[in-house]
């Protein structure tokens, strides 16, 4: 790749990783709490500093400028005699090897799985249940009794561990599935959310190796996702000027499953991204692209 193409690249990429956190760095700045936008930071453990770098990707060659490219000194490239840069996926593979293998692993499950639409976000009705203490300082919407009701009058079908566990100790038994870490790979289905905003968590997890496109896509996918993952839950966010997507109706569930649907779709592009990288990482070659499963739909 010529200096003056991976030189703009870099810039737009900047630039747009800036915009995309400027709202949590000024409140950094004030020490201002947002309930919904600082889990992609807190949670993810997402650091601006590290999504305003732009990375070409394996196999991209960044030829040298007056000097050479910037990633010269960074973990896991290696500069040539000529000056020019590129990703040393052997050094990445020695340190970060497990990692790729298990993201590979899990995404392309998760990708061969038909959609699911049916749990219309209760996890984090499930997180509040019965319980005077909650996550977030807002007020519940319907009340403690009101939300305790909602629970109860609904299946519990979470399959996602790291939501799952964050259940209280009266709702974990609700849930029609107990996941955990073991079973992760077996029950992550492209329908759930937290499946979509994990593309995120994944794409940090493979840090460098991740296009500078790819991985700000994923992290704008999960920004849009958080906020329908809090607008669905129990809590009262008028003060934040978000209407509620009342789960409890039927109304509010058919705008989820369409808003579900609209993210699964999108996140489904991303992890076949990140699937191929993972191949490309590990020289793994398949004849076809990875199938998003995001347009087909079961009960369970």
């Amino acid at each position: 790749m010529r200096a003056e193409v991976w030189q703009e690249l870099t810039r737009l990429h900047a630039e747009r990783a800036d915009a995309l956190t400027a709202g949590h760095r000024a409140r950094k700045a004030t020490g201002e709490r947002h309930a919904i936008e600082d889990f992609l930071f807190e949670y993810y453990n997402t650091r601006p500093s590290l999504l305003r770098r732009w990375h070409p990707g394996p196999r991209v060659v960044l030829e040298p400028g007056e000097r050479p490219a910037p990633h010269a000194g960074r973990r896991w490239y290696r500069t040539d005699d000529d000056g020019a840069v590129t990703l040393d996926v052997d050094a990445f593979l020695a340190d970060r090897g497990d990692t790729v293998r298990f993201v590979h692993r899990l995404l392309t499950a998760t990708a061969s799985r038909p959609l699911f639409t049916g749990c219309f976000g209760l996890h984090e009705w499930a997180m509040v249940y019965r319980q005077d203490e909650h996550r977030h300082a807002l007020p519940l919407r319907l009340g403690q009794a009101g939300t305790d009701a909602v629970v109860e009058a609904h299946p519990i079908r979470c399959s996602h561990f790291d939501a799952f566990r964050f259940f209280t100790p009266a709702a974990v038994g609700l849930n029609r599935l107990q996941p955990t870490r073991a079973t992760q790979v077996e029950l992550e289905q492209p329908g759930c959310l937290h499946a979509s905003m994990d593309v995120h968590k994944w794409a940090g997890k493979l840090g460098p190796a991740v296009p500078g496109e790819l991985a700000l896509d994923c992290f704008e996918l999960a920004g849009d996702v958080r906020l329908l993952d809090m607008q669905a839950a129990p809590y009262d966010l008028s003060s934040y000027g978000r209407p509620a997507v009342a789960i409890e109706t039927p109304e509010g569930k058919a705008e989820y499953v369409r808003r579900q649907r609209e993210l699964a779709g999108r996140a489904g592009e991303l992890r076949a991204g990140l699937i191929a990288v993972c191949e490309q990482l590990l020289g793994v070659r398949r004849p076809d692209a990875v199938a998003s499963s995001a347009g087909r739909t079961v009960g369970r």
